[in-house]
């Protein structure tokens, strides 16, 4: 075993018996590069990645390549999703030196002294193929550079290090006004990327991008009382999320998407399920079923939080983070089927509609290893299937129900994808947020349960000595938590008090807020480092803005925490939220449709959202919330307060209850009059 052994990423530990000597990224392996003078080789991916496998199977498990890695380098291994500060380092390191994205598995080469990059790349093959020479002749020269080019190669990686610096955008003047310049442009440009026949934005390979469609969903809303509502916003929203729900990379026999499909069509996934994927989604289907009543919208929400908290949950109520692409050495095996295996596990009838609902009755649309299966996506729609076989849409409805329990049931007997059981903090609140709304949405009080739950779990497991750890496993906190972990956190605590009021968990929205401004808060540029202050210190200190996978920091921290300011009036709040805007103004302007999540700030900061107070007995409090919350709203957020909350703020103890239900309506430092009439505050 070699020093992976005591570590609790799974994806770590997947390679502690390597033949390579890897360690982990630490103070240790650091100095030993330093006082032997060897490189480093560093190697980031993660548990569910298919070509990190295939890397580590081809070279980092061939004890010929792992002599010259052991000989040649001090070889770290990171796992991207315990440490996201390292990747987006060497994720854009890679991007300036190689000038092409990156990905992983990510390979960098790094100087002893100061951890300079200096030669880059993603998955090498252990022979030469696809125009990329062999790992281990790579090494070899790369290694024979490093020794005889020192000078040039710390030149090049102080001038890296310098870029890096570069890319963080100006601050805008305080005097200069913001505006919905970037929100209008971001409409105009995501229309030019939306696929008008299958839904989403650019071509293969696709991706969900839950922040666009939040997006459209948003700018619909705001224009709907105008004279003519934006309903091709809403169109591209909802053909999005249908052609998703209809195709492959959602999973039709369990419930829950995969990371993205790799055709245009939504047809073939990437088969990894990704926690942060889903709870974002789940948030959008149930909006979906909120703004159309539409039955299939509410169906996939239902079937995807059924997912999660069946397959995804850890016994203290907390999610793991991914389930692998492969299973059995191959990406897509545990999914797909062929039409002959299908026919021996259901009936003649439920054979009769599955067929023609899933495609079985086509050409295969996956081939891999030589071997031509079916994936299961949409093909015909229950009334059509209904037509054709003369049965009513309820008896086909039926059969399909009870031959997908079936399937699943089948699928589950076979060798399972491996699954990433380490609960990171940022992930499980997207989860939380997801959860939350969708209880709201479907009225039902066990999500809420199950979002206060991994709520708890991170109050009680992962916040200590007043700080927030990352991530845990088998019991074992550590890592200090990010700008993520904090304001994705905030964001959907701000979410589960709108579904089930608590003045602790109320307080740790305001813990929570008062990290962000003491740790990560640039006061004199704005906006957030993506580490605490104090972080160790590597090679870069990253400022993003930009959402990726995940959405940005700094504009989910600027949302929340406007939120938060105007509940409770705390100017210290909204100050900072603005700051960060004006830090990422530049950003907004010049790319406006890769802000979503600021520019779902700026929204708010150009019209404050209006806030409802309701205080009063338990049940007719909630009555009162469920019935103002029944239409879709994004610009409003509405909190039942029990009149017997105890330890309230000034701001939420001042709008008393009384022995009538009652509600204030505020919009921000306004508030209106005490309403006691549920129609009076419907009107």
């Amino acid at each position: 075993m070699n020093h992976l052994k005591g570590e609790t990423s799974p994806y770590l530990l997947q390679h502690a018996a390597n033949p390579v000597d890897w360690h982990p990224w630490n103070a240790a392996a650091l100095e030993r590069s330093r006082s032997e003078n060897k490189p480093i080789l560093l190697s980031i991916g993660y548990s569910a990645c298919h070509w990190c496998h295939v890397m580590a199977h081809e070279s980092f498990e061939d004890p010929a390549t792992a002599a010259v890695m052991n000989r040649l380098f001090i070889n770290i291994k990171v796992d991207r999703e315990e440490r996201p500060d390292l990747d987006r380092i060497y994720q854009t390191a890679h991007q300036m030196i190689t000038q092409r994205p990156g990905g992983w598995p990510l390979t960098m080469f790094l100087t002893p002294d100061e951890q300079l990059p200096f030669f880059a790349g993603t998955y090498f093959p252990n022979a030469a193929r696809y125009g990329m020479p062999a790992f281990g002749e790579l090494l070899e020269r790369v290694a024979a550079y490093y020794h005889a080019n020192a000078a040039e190669v710390n030149l090049q990686g102080q001038q890296i290090r310098a870029a890096l610096v570069q890319l963080e955008p100006a601050q805008t003047a305080a005097t200069e006004a913001l505006n919905e310049t970037p929100l209008t442009d971001f409409r105009q440009l995501i229309a030019r990327q939306f696929d008008p026949d299958y839904g989403g934005f650019g071509g293969a390979p696709k991706f969900p991008h839950p922040a666009t469609i939040a997006r459209l969903l948003h700018h619909w809303r705001s224009t709907a009382h105008e004279e003519t509502p934006d309903t091709e916003a809403l169109f591209m929203a909802a053909l999005t999320l249908n052609r998703m729900a209809e195709g492959g990379i959602y999973d039709h026999l369990a419930g829950g998407f995969c990371r993205y499909s790799v055709d245009r069509y939504w047809t073939i996934p990437h088969f990894e399920k990704m926690l942060y994927d889903n709870g974002p989604l789940l948030a959008l289907y149930a909006r979906m079923f909120q703004i159309s009543g539409d039955e299939t919208y509410r169906t996939v929400a239902r079937e995807t939080a059924a997912w999660v908290l069946r397959d995804m949950r850890s016994p203290e109520g907390a999610f793991y983070s991914s389930l692998d692409a492969d299973s059995e050495g191959q990406e897509g095996k545990f999914y797909v089927w062929t039409p002959g295996e299908v026919q021996a596990l259901v009936d003649a009838d439920e054979y009769a509609v599955l067929v023609p609902r899933f495609g079985l009755d086509q050409p295969a649309n996956f081939a891999e290893h030589g071997i031509s299966a079916w994936h299961l996506r949409v093909c015909q729609t229950m009334e059509q299937i209904a037509e054709q076989t003369g049965q009513p849409v309820s008896a086909v409805r039926r059969l399909l129900l009870t031959g997908r329990a079936k399937l699943l049931r089948a699928r589950n007997r076979r060798i399972a994808p491996g699954r990433d059981d380490k609960i990171l903090t940022s992930w499980n609140a997207l989860m939380i947020r997801g959860l939350a709304i969708t209880a709201r949405v479907l009225n039902n009080s066990s999500m809420a349960d199950d979002a206060a739950g991994s709520l708890d779990f991170i109050r009680t497991q992962l916040t200590t000595d007043g700080r927030l750890h990352a991530t845990s496993r088998d019991g074992v906190s550590r890592l200090n938590a990010y700008l993520d972990d904090y304001a994705c956190l905030l964001d959907a605590v701000l979410e589960l008090l709108q579904t089930r009021f608590s003045t602790a968990h109320l307080h740790y929205a305001i813990w929570l807020a008062d990290c962000l401004l003491t740790h990560f808060e640039d006061s004199s540029n704005g906006g957030f480092w993506f580490t605490s202050h104090d972080h160790e210190t590597l090679l870069h200190r990253p400022k993003q803005f930009a959402d990726d996978a995940m959405p940005a920091g700094n504009g989910i921290a600027a949302f929340a925490l406007a939120r938060l300011g105007w509940l409770l009036g705390e100017v210290r709040y909204l100050d900072a939220a603005e700051r960060t805007l004006r830090a990422g103004w530049q950003a907004m302007q010049e790319f406006p449709h890769g802000h979503c999540s600021l520019l779902d700030a700026l929204d708010e900061y150009l019209a404050p959202p209006e806030i409802i107070i309701i205080r009063g007995a338990d049940e007719e409090a909630a009555n009162w919330a469920g019935t103002v919350g029944a239409a879709y709203n994004p610009h409003r957020m509405i909190f039942s307060i029990p009149n017997d909350a105890t330890g309230l703020p000034d701001a939420l103890s001042a709008k008393a209850g009384s022995e009538r239900t009652t509600a204030y309506v505020c919009r921000g430092m306004s508030c209106g009059p005490m309403v006691t009439d549920l129609k009076t505050l419907l009107s």
